[in-house]
């Protein structure tokens, strides 16, 4: 006689299916969610990657802010009043008032606005 499921059997059957399909595979969901969000994620190994490479390039630019810096500072040192440099001030001096000697020459270049000239008025092009 061949045998004869019942619903009871039919149901049981699908239970146990279920429970030993929907366990794993909801396992699997969140380590999947998990892992991607470890890798893709706001905090996640890209966005470490990118906020690295912004370091260093946050880096790079101090260390040329500092070398401006150190450069600015040497040169204020030198404008001292106990180890004043009269090369330093003269060239300073010159830089500022815009003035020079009538025996130097002066050599404009290409890009830059014409200086004014010793009295004020822009320099003739002799």
């Amino acid at each position: 006689m061949p045998p004869m499921f019942s619903a009871f059997t039919i149901r049981t059957f699908t239970g146990r299916l279920l429970r030993q399909i929907v366990g794993p595979v909801l396992g699997m969901s969140v380590v999947a969610y998990f892992a991607y969000h470890t890798v893709q994620g706001d905090r996640g190994l890209m966005a470490l990657t990118h906020l690295q490479g912004e370091v260093a390039d946050a880096e790079q630019v101090l260390a040329k802010i500092r070398a401006e810096r150190e450069e600015m500072e040497h040169r204020t040192r030198l404008l001292r009043p106990d180890n004043l440099d009269l090369d330093m001030l003269e060239e300073r001096a010159r830089v500022v008032l815009n003035k020079s000697h009538p025996d130097e020459l002066v050599v404009f270049l290409p890009g830059r606005a014409a200086p004014l000239g010793t009295q004020g008025a822009p320099a003739s092009g002799r």
